[in-house]
């Protein structure tokens, strides 16, 4: 029998396999995504390397799909369409999320736009020995806000009077509106508290 044109695997569907299958809930290993591909586990192993190298290419495939275009610009410009492109991939599969941060970047795609991230606020004016605990803060921000989409439409429900929070919530907006409004004043403030640090070191 002739061989087929198309591999029956590649990197890509390997990832788009694993990626609807952690975001189903659903075991995830070798041997689950194995039998969601309709192939052995020996034929996996033929691409990647094991559980780390799978979640790897989930990781490459996301970054490649969120932040299609590395960014540019000054490196403001650059932190905000990172963050939101993080924000995104973190929102729309928090399943995926305790994997990708319990295990070492090594996918070149994902390594390179953290270096042009890294890369922006070195020429920006942070000093070395602060630019990776920033990105460190920026990574943690634009988690945590990606999981905030998880959130119940209600987020606080007092059983007894308050002095101001249940006047606030009575008014406030609520589900993804409340999310998206969230995330950008949060960045703003971000991007405010790095701006007057970088006055202040420039001032020194």
């Amino acid at each position: 029998m002739a061989r087929p044109k198309v591999p029956r695997l590649s990197a890509d569907r390997i990832a788009d396999a694993a990626i609807e299958l952690i975001d189903s809930g659903a075991p995830f290993g070798v041997n689950a995504l194995a039998r969601s591909l309709g192939v052995t586990p020996s034929s996996l192993y033929n691409h990647i390397d094991g559980r780390d190298g799978i979640i790897e290419l989930v990781r490459g495939r996301l970054g490649r799909r969120y932040l299609p275009e590395l960014p540019t610009g000054t490196w403001d410009e650059i932190v905000v369409e990172t963050m939101q492109g993080m924000r995104r991939l973190y929102a729309e599969h928090p399943a995926i999320v305790p994997l990708l941060v319990g295990k070492t970047i090594t996918d070149d795609a994902v390594i390179e736009s953290y270096d042009v991230l890294a890369t922006a606020l070195v020429d920006g004016g942070f000093p070395d020995d602060e630019v990776l605990s920033v990105v460190a803060v920026l990574d943690s921000f634009a988690l945590g806000f990606g999981l905030d989409y998880a959130s119940p439409d209600d987020i606080w429900q007092p059983g007894t009077p308050t002095r101001s929070l249940g006047r606030l919530i009575a008014t406030a907006e609520r589900g993804d509106a409340r999310s998206d409004r969230v995330f950008e004043l949060g960045l703003e403030l971000v991007l405010d508290a790095l701006r007057l640090r970088l006055a202040r070191l420039r001032d020194d």
